[in-house]
């Protein structure tokens, strides 16, 4: 029985409210405030900029078409010669055609009907 009253003992100190005139801890909000400010940080820092490169790169690939000059994420540079609704077919050599997915396509090297700088 005294390991049981000891027990139930510990139990009320833990749950005994501070003294009136003693100091308390910090607010919850205080607590949760690093969190807070943490999660702002990374999302700023990493989450926006890397919607904003994926939203760019939808974009590119909505305002490909038929003759643009284009590099897959393989490193293979062909010219597009027919848009389908979830791939390209991309001519690589004058014998040669591929298809491939729209995602697979990185960058546009040149547009049709874009001036050159010279």
């Amino acid at each position: 029985m005294t390991k049981m009253s000891s027990l139930f003992s510990g139990l009320e100190f833990l749950a005994q409210a501070p003294a009136p005139g003693a100091p308390q801890g910090p607010a919850a909000w205080m607590q949760i405030m690093p969190m807070v400010l943490l999660f702002a940080a990374m999302y700023f820092l990493m989450i926006a900029p890397q919607r904003k490169k994926q939203k760019a790169h939808e974009a590119m690939l909505k305002s490909l078409e038929s003759g643009d000059e284009i590099m897959t994420t393989g490193g293979i540079y062909g010219v597009i010669t027919n848009v389908k609704e979830d791939r390209f077919i991309v001519r690589v050599s004058d014998t040669t055609k591929l298809e491939i997915g729209k995602s697979f396509v990185t960058t546009v090297v040149k547009k049709t009907g874009a001036v050159e700088k010279k």
